[in-house]
């Protein structure tokens, strides 16, 4: 029996990536907290209230 395929336009509820990050923890070690964090200038950069734009 085949594993029934998402429709097309459909996003699969986990990917590849996600399964992966969940067996082998986010940098390959398992149990190891992510150390990615986000840099000062990045954070400037980062609007605090995102304007979600107007409609025509």
């Amino acid at each position: 029996m085949t594993k029934p395929r998402e429709p097309n336009g459909v996003e699969p509820s986990h990917s590849e990536d996600d399964i992966q990050r969940e067996q082998l923890g986010p940098r390959g070690v398992p149990g190891a907290p992510d150390p990615a964090k986000m840099t000062p200038q990045r954070e400037k950069k980062t609007p605090k209230h995102v304007d979600p734009g107007h409609t025509a």
